[in-house]
């Protein structure tokens, strides 16, 4: 979930992505309410993507994540997390990352439709007018 958006939200220098934490990161929609068995679940999985690492210690991560030479184990473990991760939103099997994308703005949509205002008292802000002068 999070690559799909990353991957819409971020930019890209080259062919290389530029993470941001304002734009990328702090923006990211996370699931509204997980249950404390699909968040004990997620972190199980994240670990075993983390031991399926450590199976591959003279291995990059270039080397782990390049997809024509991704160990067997470590591509098992990333697709239990990643099933672990859409069932705490409430989705099972995504048909594509612009799925999983759209399903995202709408949830953030949501969430950013719940801030306040930043107007003063109920009047909208002049065109140009920033909230804090």
């Amino acid at each position: 979930m999070h690559m799909a958006w990353m991957r819409y939200t971020g930019g890209r220098m080259k062919s290389d992505y530029q993470y941001s934490s304002q734009i990328v990161y702090n923006n990211f929609p996370w699931p509204d309410s997980p249950s404390e068995k699909q968040v004990a679940t997620i972190m199980t999985s994240a670990q075993v993507v983390l031991d399926a690492r450590l199976q591959f210690p003279d291995a990059s991560l270039a080397d782990l994540y390049n997809p024509d030479t991704m160990p067997q184990a470590l591509m098992k473990a990333h697709q239990a997390l990643d099933r672990a991760v859409e069932r705490a939103y409430g989705k099972k099997n995504f048909a594509s990352d612009a799925e999983r994308v759209a399903f995202l703005f709408e949830l953030y949509q949501k969430y950013t439709s719940l801030l306040p205002s930043q107007s003063k008292a109920g009047k909208p802000m002049r065109k140009g007018k920033k909230s804090y002068e």
